[in-house]
């Protein structure tokens, strides 16, 4: 089992965390994970991306070259373009379709669904409207939708999500497992 994995989006968003919850579930399945991260101006909703990389053999790099991403997870649809040429050709992408414009020249949410209609294995769809729903955050939902593409028991990602956010209360816990239910059911 390999997993390589991109995941993109604009700081505050969660994109760490998404990451933090897939490495701990490997781990527990006991395979090897390497993890980069850059936050850039996360701070101000800059951009901010994570190598993700699960194998069941040793890893020797945690960056992940470009065009062998088996997945590009973005909480925001520009951002997953940004990192088109780390996909593999057999690759797929999953992002919020819901964008947060922070710059004055944000293109045209038209021509960024042309492009990513072109993509052969796209998966885009408004988390953040069924986070809403929920009291949730769209990172979580995106993780439900990816659940399916990790090679990772769904039930492991629930556990990590429990070890994680489990110090803030069940209430939490709970928001965060319903959020990766229905990003999982969404899709």
């Amino acid at each position: 089992m390999k997993k390589d994995i991109i995941l993109c989006g604009v700081g505050g968003d969660g994109i760490v965390s998404v990451a933090k919850i897939i490495s701990d579930a490997a781990l527990a399945l006991g395979l090897y994970v390497k993890q980069s991260e850059i936050h850039g101006m996360s701070q101000r909703g800059g951009s901010v991306f994570s190598h993700l990389r699960i194998s069941s053999d040793p890893i020797f790099s945690d960056v992940i070259p470009e065009g062998k991403a088996d997945i590009i997870l973005s909480s925001e649809p520009m951002e997953a373009l940004r990192y088109l040429p780390f996909l593999a050709a057999d690759g797929t992408v999953i992002t919020n379709s819901d964008p947060f414009v922070n710059i004055n020249n944000y293109p045209d949410m038209a021509l960024i669904n042309a492009e990513l209609a072109k993509l052969p294995n796209c998966v885009a769809f408004n988390a953040n409207q069924i986070a809403k729903e929920l009291n949730a955050r769209g990172n979580m939902v995106l993780l439900g939708a990816a659940a399916r593409f990790l090679d990772i028991e769904f039930d492991e990602l629930e556990k990590a999500i429990r070890n994680i956010f489990g110090r803030k209360g069940e209430a939490v816990v709970d928001t965060n497992i319903a959020a990766i239910r229905a990003g999982r059911d969404a899709r």
